[in-house]
């Protein structure tokens, strides 16, 4: 099983525009230390899934059939906006497995194109696609938002993001079982009060200790975390790293 980190990067993305601080300087300079939309790819066996889909340019980058679907966390924009441009293909059918949203993305719903909408998950409902198991997680945010487990080939993945720490129902649900990976929300540097919509820092790694997971990996990476790294990275723990886009897992 491998699962490639296509963006990192919370809604801004990195750099920001007309921000001039370090990290956005710096990834000006370097392309490398860019970060897009923050979207993923799973891949077990014959099955290759999207993990959402806020890169715009999806039709450019995925050859029709390339993908077996789309599991989708929720649908704020900088994570389903690149559905808007998809839906107007032809020959062929996307499933997207999603959260129950009444709302979606603007008019997605009523005009789905070749996206079928037609099966989203339940909390913690199970769906096996070929030698891949996934299962949908609950997490907290301002808007009905999944993250998920991918159970095949021996591991167990966790993909969290967005939310703002986790509901003891899906922290109960992880610890079932010991984790190889966890992907983790981090957008926000350490804080002096509790972040509202998003994890910073502290709350990432308040999870990962209660998760024990035997790797971390922090996602969804805003530019004032960046900042913050330059000199800070020697401070995270041995088990925890900051994603990049194209990282492989």
């Amino acid at each position: 099983m491998r699962l490639t980190l296509l963006g990192t990067g919370d809604a801004r993305q990195v750099p920001v525009y007309g921000c001039e601080c370090v990290a956005c300087d710096r990834a000006r300079k370097d392309q490398r230390l860019q970060r897009r939309p923050c979207s993923a790819l799973i891949e077990c066996g014959d099955q290759r899934w999207l993990i959402d889909s806020g890169m715009p340019e999806l039709c450019e980058r995925f050859a029709p059939r390339s993908f077996n679907g789309i599991l989708q966390t929720h649908y704020h924009a900088d994570h389903a906006q690149g559905l808007l441009h998809l839906r107007w293909g032809q020959g062929l059918v996307i499933p997207v497995h999603g959260p129950v949203d009444p709302e979606g993305l603007a008019d997605l719903y009523k005009h789905p194109g070749i996206l079928d909408f037609s099966q989203p998950f339940g909390a913690f409902e199970t769906r096996t696609f070929g030698t891949l198991n996934v299962t949908a997680l609950p997490l907290l945010h301002s808007k009905p938002t999944l993250g998920y487990l991918f159970e095949g080939e021996g591991r167990r993945i966790a993909y969290l993001t967005d939310t703002v720490g986790l509901p003891p129902s899906t922290l109960d649900w992880l610890l079932r079982e010991p984790l190889d990976v966890l992907v983790l929300d981090c957008s926000l540097p350490p804080q002096p009060q509790a972040p509202r919509n998003h994890n910073d820092l502290n709350l990432a790694l308040q999870c990962i200790d209660e998760l024990r997971p035997t790797s971390a990996v922090l996602t969804h990476v805003g530019h004032t975390l960046d900042a913050w790294l330059v000199e800070h990275r020697e401070e995270l723990p041995g088990n925890v790293s900051v994603g990049f886009d194209g990282c492989e897992l």
